[in-house]
Order: C-alpha cells, then structure tokens, then sequence
C-alpha cells in the first residue's frame, strides 16, 4: 500500500529584518475627524442640552446686543444733536445783551438794552469773515385767525434773518426789502402755528390779527423742529422788523432801534473763534467798555454748544459700553464654566476616542468649537436683540436709528474670540486626559 505523499508549502524566505529577529511596524491606525464631521459632534452636543446652551449663551446675548444698542442709540444722538444746530443755522453766531449790576444786583443775559440796528450794519461793515447780520426783536403775543386763536412768538426780523438762520418757506414767499423798510403789515407763520390756526387749509393771502393788528399771511416757514434747548421752533411768527416795532412792540425814542438778539452768519472756511474775538473787540469799541471791564455783550457759538452735547453722548456711549463689556466677560466665563462641566461628563468618551486612535488635536478642535458656537449662536441672537432694542429706544427718544455695521461685524467677532478664549482651558484639558484613566472614570 502506497504512503500518502505529503506536500509542504515552503515558508516565504525571510526578510533580513526577520532574521535580525525584529518584526515589522504595524501600519498606523489613526481615528481622524475632519472638520464637517468636528461641526456635527459639536451641534449634537449642543442640541442634547438645549436649555443648558441657551442659559450658557445669554450672557454673550446681553453683552452683543448692548454693545449695538449702545452704538446705535449713541450714533443716533449724536445725529439729532447735529440736526439741531443745523436747523438753527451753519456757521451761526449769537449776540446777546450783557448782564446788568442795578444797586449791586447782576441781572442775567439780556439785563440791559445795549444792541441797536446801527450795531448789526456795524458788523456787516466792519468785519469782513461775517456773510449776513440780522437783527431782531421778540415777544409772546396771541395771534387770532377768524374764531382760533394761538399764543405764539412773534418775531421782528429783517429778511436778512432768514439767510442766517437757512430758513426757507414750504409755501408762499418772503417778504422783500421794500415791505420790510416801506412797514407793511405782512407775516409769515410757522407750520405750528399755521396748523393751530388753519388745520389743513393753506393760510396763504389769509388775514390774521396780532394785537387787534390785520396782517396779511403771505407765506408758511418750512418746519425745523426742535432747538437745542428743546423749544418748538416752528412756534412762532415772523414780521418785518419796523413793522413789529410800530405795530406790535412799541417802545420809547430811545430804544426804537433797540434789538434783542443780532445773528451772525459766517462765510464758509472762516474760523468761528476769530470771528468771535472781532465781534468782541468791536463792541468793547462801540459800547465803551473801560479795560478792566466785562464785555458788554456775550456771544453765543453754536458749534460749542454741539461740541459739549456730542462729548456728553460720547460719554454715556462709553459707559454703556463698559457695561456690554463686563457682560461679555460675564458671559465667557460662563462658557467656560459649562464646558468643563462638558469635559466632566464625557470623560468616557472621550477616553474611548483616544484610545481606539483619535489626536488629541482632534479633541481640543471638537470641545473648541463647541464653545465658539455656543458663543456665536449668543452673539447672534444678540445682533437681532440690539437692533431691536435700538429702535425702541430711538423710537422712544425722537432719535433717528443708525445701526453701525461695522459694530455690528466687530460684535460678532468679539463673541467668537470670547468663545474660543474662554473655551480653550477646557478644550485643552479634554485634550490631555489620560485614555486609561478616563475609561476607568465612573
């Protein structure tokens, strides 16, 4: 009986590392996470504790939408200051009587009669950086159309006034020179009180009384709004100045040509501050004022008086801002917080990651873009609650609304480096966690 025949497969020559006794290396296993793949663990862990994210976020919530509700409402202030003082007029000066010392007691601007018509053609002659000077008179009377009536400013003014102060009419015409120096009985009226008198008619070649006067409408002021000082500008009604001064405001011989206020526009480019020294020089000139004493008049510069109302929205801006940054920092540290109460609790799983091969980059990018979210997903919601806040508060002030982009870009990106700098103590201590001893972790 024939013996089976064996066959032997012969063992593959062995390789010089084989023989040297040393095994080759195993190829490396690598559990990588690309960053598509980074972003859905990041929102799946965000999503199993919604409540926990949102309450997280609220803090970057409130410091964003202050710090664009602060801008806005700041921006907008500043922007109806300006508004103001443009609607006085531009380059616009002011010259009121001085105070008055009567038996040792200083009365206040205005205490005495010192500015005459002759001191605002003495203006216009003598310094040549002033474009128009228009003087004028005022007092409250009531004025009566038919059976309405209306307590109002009336005003005496030459036609230069209305160059100085940019006023232009929304109907009807000025008065010319020759009405102004001929005293006629014509008048214009401001849309209050053309609204208060008229309602919706158009008061135009219609007949008002002032002081039992007839004066002929013959146009409407276009509507200014409020001065600085919060008074309705559109409250009053101009006539021409000899006009008020014989029909509506008489005085005695000696103050006939008196005026209440001179206003000085400059030309466009000249220095304001200049200006101002000139007009004081000339009337320490004119009045007689020794050296050693006060100006007879003072000089009111409504550029200065924007300055000062800008410095102080300026300076709530920055104090409301202060506020957003705490808030900010508030809420960066309660993203840190959370997230090392994140890293506590997936301590296993983040043992296991590192054990079948993840880097512990990969670790660090997953819990740092947990918290960038989180903060951006705050910062947004934020960007939508400033602005809204912004237009209530405007809404609420008169003020106009204007959302700073850039600040709106800047707070956003601020939310993000909050997140990504609160977040990264945690991210880096998920990172270096020992595999072994997370997996044993409870």
């Amino acid at each position: 009986m024939n013996a089976p025949v064996r066959t032997t497969v012969a063992d593959p020559p062995a390789t010089p590392a084989a023989r040297a006794g040393v095994l080759p290396p195993l190829p490396p296993t690598r559990v990588g996470m690309d960053p598509a793949e980074a972003l859905r663990s990041a929102v799946a862990a965000l999503a199993a504790n919604k409540m926990r994210a949102i309450l997280t976020a609220l803090g970057i919530f409130i410091g964003v939408a202050a710090v664009i509700a602060t801008v806005a409402v700041g921006a907008g202030a500043r922007e109806a200051v300006m508004r103001q003082i443009q609607s006085l007029g531009s380059n616009l000066l002011l010259v009121v009587p001085g105070s008055a010392n009567v038996g040792g007691v200083r009365l206040g601007a205005g205490g005495r009669q010192n500015l005459t018509w002759d001191d605002v053609r003495a203006i216009e002659r003598d310094i040549p950086a002033v474009e128009v000077a228009a003087g004028s008179i005022r007092a409250t009377q009531q004025v009566v159309a038919g059976n309405q009536n209306w307590s109002t400013l009336v005003q005496g003014v030459d036609p230069e006034y209305f160059a100085a102060h940019d006023w232009t009419v929304a109907e009807g015409r000025f008065f010319t020179p020759e009405e102004a120096n001929g005293g006629r009985k014509v008048i214009l009226l401001g849309a209050t009180v053309a609204e208060n008198l008229f309602g919706e008619e158009n008061p135009v070649g219609r007949e008002i009384r002032v002081r039992a006067t007839p004066f002929e409408v013959i146009g409407v002021l276009a509507r200014k709004g409020q001065s600085p000082v919060g008074t309705d500008q559109d409250d009053a009604v101009m006539m021409p100045f000899w006009t008020a001064r014989r029909s509506v405001m008489g005085a005695s011989r000696a103050w006939f040509r008196a005026v209440n206020v001179i206003s000085v526009k400059v030309h466009e480019g000249e220095d304001l501050k200049e200006v101002e020294d000139a007009l004081r020089a000339l009337f320490r000139q004119r009045h007689r004022v020794a050296a050693n004493e006060a100006d007879s008049v003072q000089i009111r510069n409504l550029a200065e008086i924007a300055a000062t109302r800008d410095a102080s929205a300026r300076t709530l801006s920055t104090l409301l801002a202060a506020v957003a940054a705490v808030s900010l920092l508030v809420g960066g540290i309660g993203v840190m917080n959370i997230m090392l109460v994140s890293v506590t609790e997936r301590t296993r799983e983040i043992g296991l990651r590192l054990a079948i091969g993840a880097r512990r980059r990969d670790i660090l990018w997953q819990f740092l873009l947990e918290a960038v979210m989180l903060a951006l997903l705050g910062g947004a919601a934020g960007v939508a609650g400033g602005i809204g806040v912004s237009h209530l508060m405007a809404g609420a002030a008169g003020w106009p609304v204007l959302v700073q982009w850039d600040a709106v870009a800047l707070a956003v990106a601020v939310s993000g480096f909050t997140g990504l700098f609160f977040g990264f103590w945690p991210a880096r201590r998920a990172a270096r966690l020992d595999p072994i001893q997370a997996l044993r972790s409870e």
